[in-house]
């Protein structure tokens, strides 16, 4: 299971191996609500039966390995295991953890990861781990899609304000929030990272026409070269960049640091049937 801000994704495995089916389904951050990571969670993983065309079986005889932003936070991660609607094991996992791991095959490597938000780690040669970022949305994230979004939102408040220019990206964040002060003052008030991340298209579709989107996307790419030098100073592990705006940065980065980066191999739904896998054999090694 890989589950972020934006989506969640399953990919069913049969024990003796083979993919049974995959499926998709709303938001699984644990920040936005335990109730609602787990049900679509679990909608997720019945859709994916249903993609393969197989009948749900009971959870008792399930193993779940699942990749969540926010399972760094401890009581979130401690809610989420506790509300297990009854699968057989349950491990859960940072999507970034996940993540890296399917993107270097369960070895050494480094990964950084901009899609609604961002955040670098790197699992080390001794099997040791760091994190880098990743602190959450409107205090950090930076070089994400949320990030995107908020810069683009108080761009459009200073342009409404007169504090700034009237740039096509303003124009854009009027159309899509209100182009009147109350309006905006709502919008800004009921939305969250995942509402800011859809205006990251705008900075993009902007940047030619627009500096105040150029300088964006350069603040963008250069904050996510600061998490990559970051997690691996020495540039000693392959890295790999994941999300949707990672991917669409990369080009942009140095060249000394695109020289490292690998294509990766998996994505975090498969990282998180690596963790699935070993919980298995760990308990049928204690079986035994």
């Amino acid at each position: 299971m890989d589950g972020g801000g934006s989506g969640t994704r399953a990919v069913v495995e049969h024990v003796h191996g083979g993919v049974v089916g995959a499926a998709s389904a709303g938001p699984s951050a644990l920040g936005q609500g335990i109730a609602q990571a787990w049900a679509n969670v679990e909608a997720a993983v019945r859709q994916a039966f249903a993609a393969g065309r197989l009948e749900v079986p009971p959870w008792r005889q399930c193993a779940l390995a699942a990749g969540l932003s926010g399972v760094s936070h401890g009581p979130w991660r401690d809610e989420f295991l506790a509300r297990n609607p009854g699968f057989a094991r349950l491990e859960a996992e940072t999507d970034s953890y996940t993540m890296l791991l399917g993107a270097h095959g369960g070895g050494p490597g480094a990964i950084v990861i901009a899609g609604t938000g961002s955040i670098a780690e790197s699992l080390r040669a001794d099997g040791s781990r760091a994190t880098v970022g990743g602190w959450g949305f409107r205090v950090d994230d930076e070089g994400s899609g949320g990030w995107l979004g908020l810069q683009a939102v108080r761009h459009g408040l200073a342009a409404f304000d007169g504090r700034a220019n009237v740039s096509p990206l303003a124009r854009r964040v009027w159309m899509h929030c209100g182009d009147e002060r109350e309006a905006l003052q709502s919008w800004c008030a009921e939305s969250g990272q995942f509402e800011f991340a859809q205006l990251a298209r705008a900075v993009f579709e902007c940047e030619s026409t627009d500096p105040a989107a150029a300088r964006l996307l350069q603040q963008a790419t250069e904050a996510l070269e600061e998490l990559a030098l970051a997690i691996d100073p020495r540039g000693r592990l392959p890295l790999a960049v994941a999300g949707s705006i990672g991917e669409r940065l990369t080009p942009r980065m140095r060249p000394a640091l695109r020289a490292r980066i690998v294509p990766p191999q998996a994505g975090a739904a498969e990282g998180a049937l690596m963790l699935a896998r070993r919980a298995l054999r760990k308990a049928t090694e204690v079986a035994l």
